[in-house]
């Protein structure tokens, strides 16, 4: 097969096994794929099948028979091409020991050379003929069940059942003496079913093969904004029902080259929810834990420092600014220039309830004079702020924004004597909702990458946040300007 057909029974199947296998490793995002997204992935699958399966060339055929007053003729049947397929319905299945795919009422065009030679008693040469000639293939129907199992964090593809079964075939000669046709039809009909069964059969046990040594290849971990990587380990064994087909994956973030131990509290994926409007193929859940991950990470990366030098109100920025807030700040460095060296001092804490995602960050504000130069810090104010705020898709990722709730603020060190916090705090305000907030808010908006495979987009995708999880429904639509390598399975 194709790549890209590999591709597609990889999107198709990837959710699929029957053995329960135990694991001690947690999942944290749930993808469960509904009975429409199903049938469009069926729907893919059958289209990008049929295009990687033409043109196939089937075996020569041969064989000798015997025709009244001509004698024993030899014929041979080549080139035997089938060119065209088309499957007139399909369904898909899933059940306790596999995924069923069946495409019925499925018909084939073919073409071949034909060519006969003989010998009687009266004429002592060989007398031989040649032509052409087209196949109809009616009433096909092929079908395949496969299984995948957990195997060490991959997946492990095998087909248990696999057939193609040619329900009638109507044959047309170009040319030839007027006993050829029948004895083509009573002595090649059979075996050209055969031949095409076979062939069929045998192409999508090629693919599955194929697609087994893919999946054997596909990475553990992708990278995440080139800092961080997300840990796509299978967990345990994905759960089928009559509507869905759902499975864990490990879903934490964790820094480049890092062992991942998992500290984080899993509360399982017990309850169910649906969304406001018609339903839809997809559904990926996503504890809040993994966005914790995240925080840990970035925090630990020291990517959670800024030096800001430059702010809407840029008076703010100036001893002069400060003259009747903090007055000896103006009298010690009068009109000198500052910066505000904000610094979190710890991993910012994401909870997610009902409707809204928070987060609680705790900041160390650092005020810095430059003086002829120096740059001199001269006190420290800690923040505790809680932040509320919103997801939305942006093509295939998670992004969001905040905004401020509220903050408290105390004095942590001073080197210019105690400070009056309360006539702080309009400033400190200004300086969340101008300057941090936004500069946070920026980074949100390129968005966590969703566990999607190339060549797949999410389409009128709706949001809920409930109890510590936030889970995206959404309809697929499949991209085909692509082309796919082993090094392409990766998020978007």
């Amino acid at each position: 097969m194709a790549p890209t057909i590999l591709f597609i029974v990889l999107s198709l199947l990837f959710t699929l096994t029957s053995t329960h296998i135990q694991s001690n490793e947690e999942g944290f995002i749930s993808v469960q794929i509904s009975n429409k997204g199903l049938d469009f992935a069926k729907d893919v699958l059958i289209d990008k099948a049929v295009s990687s399966i033409v043109p196939l060339q089937l075996p020569d055929i041969e064989k000798s028979v015997k025709i009244p007053v001509v004698g024993k003729v030899h014929i041979l049947l080549s080139n035997i091409t089938i060119y065209h397929v088309d499957v007139a319905s399909s369904y898909i299945h899933t059940g306790e020991t596999g995924i069923v795919l069946v495409a019925s009422g499925a018909t084939a065009n073919l073409s071949m050379a034909w060519q006969y030679s003989y010998r009687t008693w009266l004429v002592p040469i060989a007398i031989t003929d040649d032509g052409g000639a087209s196949v109809q293939v009616e009433g096909m129907e092929v079908g395949l069940t496969a299984a995948l199992k957990n195997q060490d964090g991959n997946l492990k593809l095998s087909v248990l059942e696999c057939g193609c079964h040619v329900k009638d075939i109507s044959i047309k000669l170009d040319g030839g003496a007027s006993w050829l046709y029948q004895v083509v039809v009573n002595a090649f009909e059979g075996k050209i079913s055969s031949a095409v069964e076979d062939a069929i059969s045998k192409k999508i046990r090629e693919g599955i093969i194929k697609l087994d040594s893919l999946l054997q290849s596909l990475p553990k971990e992708f990278p995440v904004y080139g800092t961080a990587v997300l840990n796509v380990t299978f967990v345990d064994n994905p759960v089928l029902s009559n509507s869905s087909i759902e499975f864990d994956i490990n879903g934490l973030v964790t820094a480049k080259d890092a062992v991942l131990v998992s500290n984080y509290n899993h509360k399982g994926w017990e309850d169910t929810f649906f969304c406001s409007g018609p339903a839809k193929m997809i559904q990926i859940s996503l504890q809040q834990d993994v966005f914790n991950s995240v925080s840990l990470v970035y925090f630990d990366a020291d990517y959670m420092h800024w030096i800001v030098d430059k702010i809407p109100d840029q008076s703010l920025l100036n001893t002069a600014g400060w003259r009747y807030i903090v007055p000896q700040l103006y009298k010690q460095y009068p009109d000198d220039d500052m910066n505000l060296n904000i610094s979190v001092s710890s991993p910012p804490i994401i909870k997610v309830a009902k409707d809204v995602i928070g987060a609680i960050i705790n900041l160390d504000v650092t005020i810095d004079v430059v003086d002829a130069g120096e740059v001199i810090p001269v006190a420290c104010i800690s923040l505790d702020i809680s932040t509320s705020g919103s997801a939305v898709i942006l093509r295939n990722n998670l992004a969001g924004r905040v905004r401020l709730k509220d903050f408290t603020a105390y004095l942590k060190w001073s080197e210019i004597g105690d400070l009056h916090i309360h006539l702080l705090q309009p400033v400190l305000s200004t300086v969340l909702k101008t300057v941090f907030l936004p500069y946070v808010n920026l980074h949100l908006m390129k968005g966590f990458p969703l566990p999607l495979p190339h060549g797949f987009t999410l389409q009128k995708a709706e949001i809920v946040c409930t109890d510590s999880r936030v889970i995206v429904f959404s309809d697929l639509a499949f991209t085909e300007q692509y082309h796919l390598t082993q090094h392409q399975l990766h998020c978007n």
